[in-house]
């Protein structure tokens, strides 16, 4: 199962405009049992999710189009949703309603021309991905032809991996932007098992664009960075890559020779003002020492949580809508998302190319 953190009521602050059509993680997929239901709320939706007796998963905008009540609350035998109030039933994969039990032989209407809203969904690293296109768009074909599911990059056969997730209490801006913050770190996450503040120390990282995002080329990672002087011990020379990619993920990838470490990280917009954080992390370094992974589960969950916390304070400023400033270079990631964002949410309002922020490479210097 996966670590879950604190839930948290999020306070009231601004929303923002959100990306559509593409693949977000609604759920794990664990949580989908034969004849369960699940619910959530992904970018404003509620959403009822299950799997079919045939291992198919599904997932349903969680309200019946005929009077409104949650699909949740009804029967799930396996194969179809049957909604509680009149017993409309639906093939929940495609949305279709296969029976009304109140139509008699006179009637003319045909059940199979009603749809409720289904969404393409796809199990990938413990997920369950939800593709959700924009609003008014109408019901996406069965044929059509989508963007791939992200899978996370993995580099052998074998190895060990771990999920964590955590609630935030802000937009999914800020999210995304404190996920890319090179500066917070030996604030927000000092300690003796990773940086301290003493360490601080002037960086320099090469960029590059890539399509719906950036790279932070290929580099050896922070001297100040504890885990990563524990690779040391291979021998190797220690590189590290890193991505960010519309609309929410991180991905990184950490090699020591045949070694490696990846994760990749999004942060989903759940409500108009809150979001979820997601890391699906994978590796087969140290893969025969016993109990590293409940060692890296406790290490890690605790780094989630300590941004988790730092955003629940940020919250409490965030409420009052205040202006804020971005410097230079620390903070040039978060103007690329910005400007990446605004570039795709044009492109799909008026049909062209998304125009990338980047001309080309570039390279950023700060301190952390």
């Amino acid at each position: 199962m996966a670590n879950k953190l604190t839930q948290i009521a999020p306070p009231q602050g601004p929303a923002t405009a959100l990306i559509y059509n593409d693949w977000y993680p609604a759920m794990r997929g664990d949580g989908l049992r034969e004849k369960k239901l699940a619910t959530t709320v992904l970018m404003d939706i509620p959403m009822v999710l299950g799997r079919r007796s045939d291992g198919r998963i599904f997932a349903m905008r969680d309200l019946c189009p005929h009077r409104g009540i949650p699909l949740s609350y009804g029967w799930f035998d396996g194969q179809k949703l049957t909604c509680k109030y009149h017993g409309w039933s639906f093939d929940p994969c495609s949305g279709q309603c296969v029976e009304i039990p109140s139509l008699t032989s006179r009637d003319t209407l045909d059940p199979k021309r009603i749809y409720g809203t289904a969404f393409p969904c796809e199990e990938r690293d413990g997920y369950v991905w939800v593709y959700v296109p924009a609003p008014g768009s109408g019901r996406v074909a069965a044929d059509e032809a989508l963007p791939p599911v992200p899978e996370l990059p993995k580099f052998s056969t074998k190895f060990r991996s771990q999920h964590l997730t955590a609630e935030l209490p802000c937009n999914v801006d800020h999210g995304i932007i404190g996920l890319m913050d090179p500066a917070h770190g030996p604030f927000v996450h000092q300690s003796w098992w990773w940086r301290k503040q003493a360490s601080i120390h002037e960086k320099e990282k090469h960029f590059e664009p890539i399509e719906q995002g950036f790279r932070m080329s290929s580099h050896t990672p922070s001297a100040n960075s504890a885990p990563y002087k524990l690779l040391g011990v291979y021998g190797k020379a220690i590189t590290t890559t890193i991505d960010f990619v519309l609309p929410n993920r991180r991905y990184e990838t950490v090699r020591a020779g045949d070694k490696w470490f990846s994760s990749i990280t999004t942060v989903t917009p759940t409500v108009a003002n809150a979001c979820r954080i997601d890391v699906y992390a994978a590796w087969n370094i140290f893969y025969h020492v016993p109990f590293v992974t409940a060692i890296a589960t406790f290490f890690g969950k605790r780094f989630v949580e300590q941004d988790q916390v730092t955003m629940i304070q940020q919250a409490d400023g965030l409420r009052y809508d205040p202006a804020l400033m971005l410097i230079d270079d620390a903070d040039r990631p978060a103007k690329w998302y910005f400007a990446l964002k605004q570039a795709r949410l044009e492109a799909e309002k008026n049909g062209g190319p998304v125009r990338h922020p980047m001309d080309g490479p570039m390279t950023l210097r700060w301190r952390s």
